[in-house]
């Protein structure tokens, strides 16, 4: 067989490109502060993210599955807005564009394994409070340490199955035509334009890929706060009621924000896409979204909120 019908000279000459990324800035006064912005963004990001694992390391308060699975997410937040912004904003101030063949796989299987990883967490989490108000004393048991551990490493290994799947056949086409992606990041949708071969069946493949882990995980979180709502509106008690609904109100909240802003990107019919709009929309996942948990967990949980003001008292009140 030659290597013509392996593909290798396509991967050769893959490996050799630079892709030239569009950006969000153009390089006028708005750019700056916009790109300013952004980066007040990502510290902040980077810090009400760091502080929530800290506090739910340092109290015992915190050492339940809900806090182990929720540190996961704020740690799957630092990754997902460190890769995109740190590279946005050094080529703005550089004035580069150009991503290499490596960056690019890297950005783009980092995108697709936090995507995934996250889907199956939220789903995680969704069970974790359906045991913990239909089933509150059966919780040690249906919800202990050693599954919520397999839960966490499966959504893992399930999501770098999935992100090295999909990264892999997007990075497998022949790029030879334009190589600038008109994003600000590698996504696998804004590649896949570039390519110059058939990508009908691997629209489909990537299609099937988002039903399993977006839909089916969805179906779960919804089943299992149908359940949950289900059974606070049985409880005779309103306090009870109360806390019920603030614990679930933060989690939907940013089920919401996740599935929302993926579902729009992956699984709308080509015919409606728009560069513009998948911009906008991966912004808002890529950046906003992981400034928004933070804030959504603390402001209306009082168990974080009661060990935030501890910690401060600690650390910086108490030298007052």
């Amino acid at each position: 067989m030659t290597s013509e019908h392996t593909g290798i000279p396509e991967f050769r000459e893959n490996v050799e490109t630079h892709f030239i990324l569009s950006g969000l800035f153009q390089y006028g006064l708005m750019d700056t502060f916009l790109c300013v912005a952004i980066v007040i963004l990502f510290a902040a990001a980077l810090m009400g993210n760091i502080i929530l694992i800290l506090l739910i390391q340092l109290y015992t308060r915190l050492h339940t599955p809900m806090y182990f699975l929720l540190s996961q997410l704020s740690f799957m937040d630092i990754m997902n807005i460190s890769t995109t912004v740190p590279k946005m904003t050094t080529d703005f101030l550089l004035n580069s564009k150009t991503i290499t063949f490596l960056g690019c796989v890297i950005q783009t299987f980092l995108f697709m394994v936090l995507g995934g990883t996250e889907a199956l967490l939220l789903a995680a989490m969704a069970y974790d409070r359906y045991v913990a108000i239909c089933h509150p004393l059966r919780y040690p048991i249906l919800m202990n340490q050693k599954l919520c551990l397999h839960m966490t490493a499966g959504s893992w290994l399930l999501g770098g199955v999935d992100g090295l799947i999909q990264a892999g056949a997007t990075l497998s086409f022949p790029y030879c035509h334009s190589r600038e992606i008109n994003h600000f990041f590698c996504e696998a949708p804004s590649l896949v334009r570039l390519a110059c071969a058939d990508t009908t069946f691997f629209e489909f493949f990537m299609y099937v890929c988002c039903i399993l882990m977006l839909l089916i995980p969805l179906s779960l979180i919804l089943a299992s706060y149908s359940l949950i709502l289900a059974a606070v509106l049985c409880m005779k008690s309103t306090a009870a009621q109360k806390k019920a609904f603030a614990t679930c109100s933060s989690h939907l909240a940013v089920v919401g924000l996740f599935y929302g802003t993926l579902i729009f990107t992956y699984m709308r019919p080509k015919s409606y896409r728009s560069v513009a709009h998948d911009k906008v929309v991966s912004a808002f996942y890529t950046i906003f979204t992981p400034v928004l948990n933070p804030l959504i967990y603390s402001v209306r949980n009082k168990d974080v909120k009661g060990a935030l003001r501890k910690w401060l008292e600690k650390h910086f009140l108490g030298h007052l």
